[in-house]
């Protein structure tokens, strides 16, 4: 690659700090299992001026998915579960689904299967106002926030089970929406396993790995290493405390909700070993976490064309499709910033930004704690920068 381009990354970094965007930023790139470039700047912590390093802790929000779809292929792999299994026959609250329609509780016509989850076709949604499925998932969330830290906390299956209960938007299989089904399927994990969530994540996916800093709370002696969270007021950044979509903000203590869809905290370095496995085709300097097979799997699109319509006012991904919890980039001249067939990865609300190409062999990550991020115009002007390092005859 050219890393004289790559150096541009430092600069936008740069620039996203110094404007205020971010309090802090940091970015890598890895190709063919070797670092092509480390930029950080700004701040984790402004209030007492502890710099961005690439030992900070992020809260990954929706960078956990594609680690929950990792948990479910191992059961796969296993032979522990059926892609086509009802998510009744694990959680009994997804017993008697139903819609609404014109103000009618409609049975489903076809149960939700651990498929629906995985590819966000299962009519579950987030929190919201324009339906009865989005204002019951919102009252959910304010009781699990509610109960958060004391002796009532709701658990990840006690969670997954009131979800059941919630009427769906659509009937399952009918469509796309993004949602809660990550956090059901960390629930079925451990309904399978036998393990709490967190637990079958350390033994089967961050020990063997050596991801030493990624979990569901931040133990105390690492705490100074936690990134702040922080909103854009009219004020500039401000100090965000809020516990959103029912994880904890401060990640004090172990949950008893372990979210599948949102609550992980990682490093830059952890999330790199993760990414590198799923590079590797399941395996990470010699441990092999999943088979090239399941890899494949994963990694592939499997939502049809009339699925992939409820994907249509995400702006971001034009020319992509959906597939085990991620974007999968199928055109990519239909996409708004450069990029190769067969690309995949995902985001979270607080920019924490996650791709990886197979044909270029390529990682890039981006890690920052700005709410409603998402992905953004500087996380695509990175990517375009990225893009344009590779050499023609590499």
């Amino acid at each position: 690659m050219n890393r004289n381009r790559l150096k541009r990354l430092g600069e936008i970094a740069q620039e996203m700090t110094d404007n205020g965007f971010v309090s802090g930023v940091s970015c890598m790139v890895i190709r063919h299992g070797e670092e092509q470039c480390y930029h950080e700047a700004g701040y984790r912590d402004i209030s007492t001026g502890r710099k961005m390093t690439r030992d900070t802790i992020h809260r990954l929000y929706s960078m956990t998915k594609p680690i929950t779809a990792a948990a479910v292929m191992i059961l796969l792999e296993e032979g522990r579960i059926d892609l086509l299994d009802h998510v009744s026959e694990y959680i009994p609250g997804f017993a008697n689904q139903y819609v609404m329609d014109r103000g009618m509780a409609v049975p489903v016509t076809r149960p939700m299967t651990i498929h629906n989850l995985l590819n966000m076709t299962s009519g579950l949604v987030y929190l919201g106002e324009s339906s009865p499925a989005e204002t019951r998932s919102e009252r959910l969330v304010e009781e699990v926030k509610e109960k958060l830290l004391t002796d009532q906390a709701l658990t990840t299956l006690q969670i997954a089970d009131r979800i059941g209960q919630i009427p769906l938007a659509f009937m399952p299989g009918e469509s796309w929406q993004y949602g809660l089904s990550a956090d059901v399927l960390g629930a079925v994990v451990e309904a399978v396993s036998g393990m709490r969530f967190g637990e079958f994540l350390s033994k089967r996916i961050f020990e063997p790995l050596g991801m030493t800093d990624t979990a569901f709370y931040v133990a105390g002696e690492k705490q100074e290493r936690l990134a702040k969270v922080y909103r854009e007021t009219e004020k500039g950044l401000t100090e965000e405390t809020e516990c959103h979509l029912g994880v904890q903000n401060k990640m004090e203590l172990p949950p008893a909700f372990e979210s599948g869809g949102a609550g992980l905290c990682s490093t830059i370095d952890d999330y790199a070993k993760f990414t590198q496995m799923l590079l590797g085709r399941g395996t990470y300097q010699g441990v092999k976490i999943l088979s090239p097979q399941t890899v494949q799997y994963m990694t592939t699109a499997h939502i049809t064309d009339k699925q992939r319509c409820g994907m249509e006012t995400w702006e971001s991904l034009a020319g992509h499709s959906y597939g085990n919890l991620m974007r999968i980039m199928t055109s990519p001249e239909e996409a708004v910033y450069l990029g190769s067939k067969g690309e995949y990865g995902w985001d979270g609300w607080l920019g924490t930004y996650m791709t990886n190409d197979p044909v270029n062999d390529m990682t890039m990550l981006v890690m920052m704690q700005r709410c409603d991020s998402g992905i953004t115009g500087y996380t695509r002007r990175m990517r375009n920068v990225v893009y344009s390092a590779l050499e023609n005859a590499e």
